[in-house]
């Protein structure tokens, strides 16, 4: 793994704007192509089999906590518990999800995974892949992201109920509509009928009990990226035990395990000293240096690094209320200031691809930046 510095395209700006990507620039750069990763194909192939293994094991785990009824520790409240039973039993599914490695000195590390609402799709399956195309289109990526997305929602259609799939989001974030889109016009490639609501135009029709669009139209089927911890914690969501029509929510409610940080204890209980996992605990345990990370929190937020006794790093947020877990501090690794953290996406049930987010600290926040990368 090597970070290559490069110039930028003559008028990158207006290249990544023609794709749609409206927020590759803020108050701090997001897109960045002024450098580029490379990894060897030997790197690549490790990434590869580990998301892989690592979604099995994830699997095993939600039916580890669903046996042994923690949903406690994961502060999911009971009354929804029935649902995500069901969800799971009855094999509601998933489109996609990101794990988060650490990749130093040939170790591969989960640091999370991100299961409900990872963002970040469209960079690493679509920008990036045409910065490549521009830069070397003789080299490769790890990055079929696109092409399985389009063949996975053609398996989905058969789970879908009649009627058109809702693709929902929240109204004030850029970013977030992006990835929707994406994900909606994929879908639209595998001959699904679709259309955008936006999560507050979500209505609730009190007679017939079901959920409606602005149109008045029921939705059966719904893409929401909204976390499930925020939709529950709001009267809104009580309607999802009163909806007798069995609404398809994609990502399904048993996701809500897996996108909760107390995921990463569990796993280390089924699988301890796995190559690809870090210690992790409900309490310090055995731990001297370790990162401190709230079960249910966004963008590196609340975060807190020990080494030796002393603070090394922390972040300010709004989480922690629910809890904290453990995990043994893994260092993301340091090139002149620079911490790559690597997104390996899962679509369906196959590895797809990789994005690079880079930090100019060891805690990837929302100011981190989206890098390139490509196999040399």
């Amino acid at each position: 793994m090597e970070r290559i510095k490069i110039e930028p395209r003559n008028n990158w700006q207006s290249a990544v704007e023609k794709l749609g990507f409206g927020f590759h620039s803020t108050d701090v750069p997001y897109w960045d192509e002024s450098v580029y990763y490379k990894f060897s194909l030997t790197e690549i192939e490790q990434i590869e089999i580990a998301t892989a293994e690592l979604w099995e094991m994830c699997l095993s785990a939600v039916q580890y906590v669903i046996d042994k009824k923690l949903y406690a520790k994961f502060h999911i409240p009971e009354w929804i518990v029935p649902y995500l039973e069901k969800s799971w039993d009855d094999d509601y599914p998933s489109i996609y999800g990101r794990f988060d490695f650490a990749f130093k000195d040939g170790q591969l590390k989960l640091l999370e995974f991100n299961a409900d609402t990872p963002t970040s799709l469209y960079e690493a399956g679509i920008v990036q892949w045409f910065w490549l195309q521009d830069f070397d289109k003789n080299k490769d990526q790890f990055n079929s992201i696109h092409e399985k997305l389009i063949a996975y929602w053609g398996e989905l259609k058969h789970y879908l109920n009649h009627g058109k799939l809702h693709f929902a989001c929240i109204k004030e974030s850029l970013e977030d509509l992006t990835t929707t889109e994406y994900l909606r016009d994929c879908a639209i490639q595998a001959k699904i009928d679709t259309k955008l609501v936006f999560i507050d135009d979500i209505g609730w029709d009190n007679a017939r009990e079901f959920f409606v669009d602005l149109e008045d139209e029921q939705i059966r089927n719904i893409f929401k990226l909204y976390p499930y911890e925020w939709l529950l914690n709001e009267d809104f969501g009580k309607n999802l035990t009163v909806d007798h029509t069995n609404t398809l929510w994609i990502e399904p409610i048993w996701k809500m395990i897996l996108s909760n940080k107390a995921i990463l204890p569990i796993l280390w209980e089924l699988y301890p000293y796995h190559p690809n996992l870090l210690k992790a605990y409900f309490d310090k345990g055995d731990l001297i240096n370790y990162a401190k990370k709230p079960i249910l929190s966004r963008e590196g937020a609340n975060i807190e690094l020990q080494k030796e006794g002393r603070s090394l790093e922390k972040t300010s947020g709004e989480y922690g209320e629910e809890g904290f877990i453990y995990q043994d501090l893994f260092e993301l690794p340091n090139f002149n200031g620079n911490y790559p953290l690597i997104g390996s996406w899962i679509i369906g049930q196959t590895p797809a691809g990789i994005g690079v987010r880079e930090a100019n600290r060891l805690i990837t926040d929302n100011k981190s930046r989206f890098v390139p990368h490509l196999i040399g």
